[in-house]
This record gives C-alpha cells, structure tokens and sequence, in this order.
C-alpha cells in the first residue's frame, strides 16, 4: 500500500498504486469539472499529488493543454524568473560492471574502448570547461569498484575545484554516480559537491530488473532508496530522473512524483532537480528497441506537468534534445539545460576520434556555449551561471523555503545577471556581448528593490574593471 513516510522503496513506489493513479486519471480526464477544478488547484501554486497531476496528462484535448501550457509558464516565471542556468556534463570514466540494456557502458561490449581521466587530462578537460564560460559541472562515471572507486572521484572533484585559469573556476560540481552507503554520501557531503543526481531509469520493478540483469545496479531497492541514504549522509540537494522510452510513461510520471512525495514527507524537502531524458541513440543502441518512447508532443506536456506538480523543483533538459523541442520546453517549465556537452570521456580538450567513440548517447544539440548563451537572450531569458546559493549556504530546506516565499528572487535575479557581465566579459563573442549588454541594461529595471539594483549595479561596474564573483 501507499506509504510516502515508508523508507522501503515498494512502499513509497506501490506499483499498484501508479496504475491505480493511471486508471482513475482516464476516468477523471473525462470530467471538464474535474479537470478546472485540478487546474484552479494548481493555479494556487502550491503543487500537485501524483494523481492530481496525473489527470492533466491524461487530458490531452486541446483547451486543457492550452490551459496547463499557460499556466505552466507563469509558474516558473513566479518562482524562476527568466533565468535559464549552464552547465556541462564531465565524463570521468566509462568502466563499468552493470549490465544495463539501454547503455553503451554495459560490461558486455567488448569493442568500445574504455578510457579513464587521469587528474592530469582532468585539468585539460576542465580548463577547456572554463575557457568556454562554464562554471557548473555534473560529474559522470560509470560504476567500477576497481577503477571508479569512490577515493577516485572525490580526488577528481578536489582537482576540479582547484582549476583556475584565468578568470576561469568551476563554482559548483554535482555528480551523477551510482548508489552507495550513507558513510560514502558523508564523504561527498564533505567533498562538498553540489546536488546529488541519480536517475531512477524506470519505476516499474519488472521492467526494471529486465533492463538491469546483472551488477549492483540490477537491486531494485539498493538504487531505489539511494535518495534517502544520501539525504540521510547530509546531501540536502538530491536530483531525480526518469529515462523515459523504458517502461509506461504515464505509471513512470506517476511513479517519479510519488517519489518526490516521499522524499518531502520523510526528509522535509523534496528533489532540488528533476531531470527528464528519454532513450537516446548510441553505440549498439537503438531507441527504437525499447516499447514506450515519446513523441514531442508527450514530452511537452509531462514537462509542463512535472512543473505544476511541484513548482519550487528545477527541471533539466540536457542537449539529448534538439535546439526546438528545448526551445518549446523552456516554456514549459525548465530552469536548467546543459550546453556544448560531450558524453565521451574526454573530448573538451581536443576531439575524440571517431574510431574511439566513448560517447554515453549522441547529443542532438551540437551548438557550442557562446551560440546557446546568444540563443537563450533572443528568447527573453538570461543565461546563468551563478552558484551562490550553494556557497552561501541556501541549499535544501533553506533554499526551498526562500524560493516558496518568492524571496529567492532577490538572490537569483541579480546572481544571474553578475554572472551573465563575467561571461561577457571574459568570453563572448562581439554579437553575444552586444546582445548580453543590452539584456542586462534590462534586466536591472526588473531589479524590485532598490537597495539590491543600487548594489547589483556597482558589482557590474566592478566586474566590467576586472573583478570577478560578486554575489547575492
């Protein structure tokens, strides 16, 4: 039965209940009462349960898509603003013992070669990072004890942090590892890294022990309740994730929010992200392979139903999308996106040759970082790569709490626009600057107080004279 406040994963992820919510959401979808009534609910702001949200991605007709889409917007512009934040993916290995079906890095693939960054090709890698502007990383690996054992990635995370070139520094590092004990989440607590990523793959228990026949990873509950581990070793920020295209989509949207539910009730606070991927092409893969993949269409709407369902979250779209579909979904929802990604282990440096295709799946969004800052600006949003929110401390509780009252807005809006002046400066291209400069002169009359435009304003002048990392 349904328990969110349980700590056993077939508890909190009752596969009974997901379809129970799937099936009472074809009924309720019917009802154009039923459907307002969820939509003024979520119009408060305040979220949705799992079957609340679950009946507007069943009701698909137009009016109510319109509707949620709308709505949708507003509410991450109430609690986002138009701030859009970067980061990159850092593959550090692709060694891996887990026989997962949907991935390249399965132990039974023979042919594709498998590479490991030393700390010496990890500064190359990272120094090329910084040379394009970035400041936020997601850290990969895959899972090894022998060659990724958890001392390897907290000395890559130490070195990563210690980078400086030139006005370059990697201000956060998130890391996207496989589940361990609540000692080893204490151990990366310490290493201070930023939000914990771990994506679920999929809910459905059988699907799930399918797609994963053999590793650690093929413990449905081990990675299931790996969330609460980490919470319970001190990581306060923890990110969600379902590859959509490997079970139901609908018992898998279901499934993630009933997740999120439970992190909230037995924690105090919910997911920081929630990452939507779906199944991507890559070496001996085939997205064609797996039953339940999704058109745009669907992916637009659970990502403007994820949004209403728990509006203070921040959702991430990595560039598996292509430039239109991120496009539509910006709109949707998504405050986070990746830019000029490599999903090889190694490449930012120098290009990887094709005959030693490391890549974890093929990016359908090639731009580099310049031309997706000089993107999101045409749209209206500002590109951010602020991380003062973590080094200031609001992480967790503490963040969430600021972002319900709508006071983060002070923190974030200025934040980005600092960070957005330290790009220019040190990295745009002429068209970018002119552009950013321009935003910028705008963005500051949307400043509401005038104590924080007065400071925010003196920072940027600061910042145009050569001194770096001012914040909120």
């Amino acid at each position: 039965m349904y328990d969110p406040q349980s700590r056993h994963a077939a508890e909190f992820i009752d596969q009974e209940e997901a379809a129970a919510a799937v099936a009472e959401a074809d009924r309720m979808a019917r009802d154009p009462a039923a459907v307002r009534d969820i939509l003024a609910r979520a119009a408060e702001r305040k979220g949705l349960d799992h079957r609340e949200a679950s009946v507007l991605l069943a009701a698909d007709d137009p009016e109510t898509t319109a509707a949620m889409f709308e709505l949708a917007a507003q509410v991450k512009r109430d609690f986002y603003g138009n701030r859009i934040v970067l980061f990159a993916p850092l593959y550090l290995s692709n060694y891996c013992i887990n026989s997962c079906t949907y991935c390249p890095y399965h132990r039974a693939n023979t042919h594709m070669p498998r590479k490991k960054l030393s700390q010496e090709e990890i500064v190359r890698e990272v120094t090329a990072l910084q040379d394009m502007g970035h400041k936020r990383l997601a850290v990969e690996a895959g899972e090894h004890p022998k060659e990724n054992p958890l001392d390897y990635i907290i000395e890559s995370i130490r070195t990563i942090y210690g980078i400086h070139h030139r006005n370059g520094a990697i201000r956060r590092v998130n890391v996207n590892i496989a589940a361990t004990t609540v000692e080893d989440y204490r151990r990366l607590r310490d290493a201070e890294i930023g939000t914990y990523i771990l994506f679920q793959e999929t809910y459905d228990r059988a699907a799930y022990e399918t797609l994963h026949p053999a590793g650690p990873k093929h413990d449905y509950a081990w990675h299931t309740e790996a969330m609460d581990r980490a919470m319970d070793g001190g990581i306060d920020d923890v990110g969600l994730g379902v590859l959509f295209g490997l079970g139901a989509w609908r018992r898998e949207f279901a499934a993630l929010l009933m997740h999120a539910e439970h992190l909230e009730a037995v924690h105090g606070v919910g997911p920081h992200t929630i990452s939507v991927p779906r199944v991507r092409r890559a070496d001996g893969i085939d997205p064609a392979d797996f039953a339940h993949g999704i058109d745009d269409a669907t992916f637009a709407r659970i990502c403007a139903c994820i949004r209403l369902a728990v509006p203070y979250t921040g959702m991430i779209v990595s560039t598996r999308e292509s430039r239109a579909v991120r496009e539509q979904v910006l709109g949707l929802g998504v405050s986070q996106i990746s830019g000029a990604s490599r999903t090889s282990v190694g490449g930012y440096a120098e290009p990887e040759a094709e005959e030693e295709n490391s890549r974890q799946f093929d990016v359908s969004d090639d731009r580099s970082l310049d031309e997706v800052v000089h993107w999101l600006m045409g749209l209206g949003c500002i590109p951010s790569f602020c991380t003062a929110c973590y080094r200031e401390g609001r992480t967790g509780d503490r963040f969430m709490s600021l972002c319900k009252s709508g006071q983060i807005q002070n923190c974030c809006h200025p934040n980005a626009l600092l960070t957005l002046k330290e790009y220019l400066e040190d990295y745009a291209s002429p068209a970018t600057r002119e552009r950013g400069e321009a935003l910028i002169r705008k963005e500051l009359e949307n400043v509401k107080s005038p104590h924080v435009r007065a400071i925010a304003e003196r920072h940027l002048a600061a910042i145009a004279e050569g001194r770096r990392d001012f914040r909120f």
